[in-house]
């Protein structure tokens, strides 16, 4: 199995339960952030990265109800992390830094916050709330900081009912274009 299989089983298995509170499912949620970046006229690898920027909540699993959030599942860091094993930097790094790039934005746009879903709202209390000024300069030294802003964007217009995207499959070509391996490891 090459790495755009093993994504789109992903999808296919777990992609079409509802998006924590939202009104899209996973699978919707993924392909409109993907879809928004293609539109934004997007590099492939941020196409690929908004398309992938919450794989974290697939590949663990986490309560399907976000009243039953107690603590943050860090899924960007899984799924970043599960990412860098398939793909290169350009992919990986902004899906680890889109959380905290919603925490940056709420530091640094006075209106982003009005943005914000109300799923995104109660997760936000478990990501640590808004940067300091402290982690604002340092969230802007990361390489990726600026491309993770776009992706958080993208993530946060992502959660529109009925909206009409392409396929994951019509993604392939580009994941495994972007994908450094044709097998995942072990």
């Amino acid at each position: 199995m090459n790495v755009a299989d093993e994504i789109l089983a992903i999808f296919q298995q777990h992609g079409s339960g509802a998006y924590f509170g939202e009104s899209v499912s996973m699978t919707e949620h993924a392909l409109q952030a993907a879809y928004f970046a293609q539109i934004a006229g997007a590099p492939s690898s941020l196409v690929v990265a908004a398309l992938l920027h919450d794989i974290g909540h697939l590949v663990e699993d986490v309560p399907s109800d976000i009243a039953d959030w107690t603590v943050d599942a860090h899924h960007e860091q899984v799924g970043s992390h599960w990412l860098a094993q398939r793909f290169p930097s350009d992919v990986s790094e902004p899906v680890r830094l889109h959380v905290p790039a919603k925490r940056y934005l709420l530091a640094t746009d006075a209106k982003y916050f009005a943005k914000l879903s109300p799923a995104s709202v109660i997760t936000l209390e478990l990501q640590g709330g808004p940067m300091a000024a402290y982690e604002v300069a340092k969230f802007e030294t990361e390489r990726f900081h600026q491309e993770a802003v776009r992706v958080r964007q993208w993530d946060d217009q992502g959660k529109v009912t009925g909206l009409k995207t392409p396929s994951v499959g019509d993604y392939r070509a580009l994941i495994e274009t972007w994908a450094t391996s044709t097998r995942p490891p072990p």
